[in-house]
């Protein structure tokens, strides 16, 4: 894979002391010591302490803090290029490295759409330049986002794209499907859809129910997912290619998932931290900032989703980071435009569930660094030895608040805003260099 990497800002070695190290490409859970030199990582566990320190490196105390691989979001999407006034890269780093995300994966959703080698090359040389954590981009599935051209995957992968992505679109046509599956199949490359029947979602705006209807707003059906996810799955069975579902939010989809991957069929999903945290009742009073696609849907499909999330049938946690600007989301709810921020909500938000008994604090790191990583092929979601020094120090149990005024990324529509966590960041680096913290 030929995505240029960012080179760690020289800097001095650094020791973490005192550590919970958690570690899930070793399964490892222990009080030990992080040993960071020239960007990688010499030495972590139990084991590090006996190495000793390397000459004028920085020694950092954690007192028991969680020490973890950074995190690797897998779906955000950025404003650049085209809409910065929502989000530049180097805006959205700076959310993401407050919210300990050291590697972001960036949707192909722009203006212009990220379907050409030379755009690749342009995300690539712009996120070097500004951004202080690591991005990687995917580029479009289908030229435009059409749904009806392939890009030329070959070319769009050797300039950096690391998968292939329908972003917020729909590819409809289930022959261009097939024919993306088994194109990317030949190039060991991820096709990542947006399972959604553009026609069944209709003018809906929200889950479809009993409190759509007492809203008096359209509804958005679940079949609008499960149809499109079920056709997927046996697409990627049929051509025998990898499949990522973008995002999952019913009961129905997780049952689907659980049947592929019993077919054996090569297929992962995500669902964002969003879905697993809330659920239709959450929009009150036509509050957009809830307003997001898929929609939110009942409790029942978000304690669904959150077993699915913890025994594996989901793989993966993303925010689905998708900035709007407030003349967006400041309109009827009907009107109002899809998504809301979430870089430095999501492993806050996932600790809701760790604190809940839903989720282990392995499982969740390892839905969040680890298995995106892996499944992307990135050196990233790992403190083994040799391996680049992106670390996050977490406290799990520090309360604190989501307000506007700190929120970091340039949009502020989150769906958090006022939100009470246990669980926050308190240092994250990149290449051992610290770009987050005090």
């Amino acid at each position: 894979m030929n995505a240029m990497r960012k080179e760690p800002v020289a800097t001095a070695p650094l020791v973490i002391e005192n550590a919970r190290i958690i570690d899930p490409s070793r399964n490892l859970d222990e009080i030990g010591s992080v040993i960071v030199a020239d960007g990688v990582i010499l030495a972590s566990g139990a084991g590090a302490k006996g190495q000793g320190a390397p000459d004028g490196a920085t020694i950092v105390d954690a007192k028991g803090a969680v020490v973890a691989p950074g995190l690797v979001d897998m779906r955000v999407f950025v404003g650049e290029p085209g809409f910065d006034h929502r989000e530049t890269f180097a805006s959205a780093s700076k959310a993401a490295a407050a919210g300990g995300i050291t590697t972001m994966v960036t949707q192909p959703d722009t203006d212009p759409i990220i379907d050409d080698p030379a755009l690749v090359d342009f995300v690539l040389r712009r996120a070097r330049d500004t951004a202080i954590v690591r991005i990687h981009p995917m580029a479009a599935l289908t030229k435009g986002q059409s749904g009806h051209e392939m890009t030329e995957f070959g070319l769009l992968q050797e300039a950096g794209a690391v998968a292939f992505s329908s972003g917020r679109h729909t590819v409809t046509n289930a022959q261009v499907m097939r024919r993306a599956l088994t194109y990317a199949r030949d190039f060991g490359a991820t096709v990542v859809h947006n399972p959604e029947d553009p026609d069944l979602v209709g003018t809906g705006v929200m889950h479809l129910g009993t409190l759509s209807t007492l809203l008096g707003l359209p509804g958005i059906p679940t079949e609008a997912e499960t149809v499109m996810l079920a056709r997927d799955l046996r697409l990627a069975r049929l051509a025998q290619g990898t499949y990522h579902a973008a995002q999952l939010s019913t009961t129905e989809s997780v049952a689907l998932m659980r049947w592929a991957k019993q077919e054996g069929i090569s297929a992962t999903a995500a669902v964002s931290a969003a879905h697993v945290s809330l659920n239709e009742n959450d929009i009150g009073a036509y509050r957009t900032f809830f307003k997001m696609s898929p929609p939110l849907r009942a409790e029942e499909d978000r304690q669904a989703l959150v077993a699915g999330l913890a025994d594996g049938t989901i793989d993966i946690l993303v925010s689905s980071h998708d900035p709007q600007d407030v003349e967006m989301k400041r309109q009827p709810f009907a009107e109002a435009a899809d998504g809301c921020v979430g870089l430095e909500t999501l492993l806050s938000a996932g600790l809701r569930l760790v604190h809940n008994g839903d989720l282990t604090l392995m499982r969740l790191i390892e839905a969040t660094s680890t298995r995106p990583a892996a499944l992307l092929g990135l050196e990233a979601g790992t403190l083994k030895p040799g391996q680049p020094a992106d670390i996050v120090m977490i406290d799990p149990d520090m309360p604190w608040v989501l307000s506007e005024e700190n929120i970091i990324s340039r949009s502020k529509n989150s769906a958090f805003e006022g939100a009470r966590f246990s669980g926050k960041v308190i240092a994250t680096y990149v290449g051992g260099s610290q770009v987050f913290g005090a």
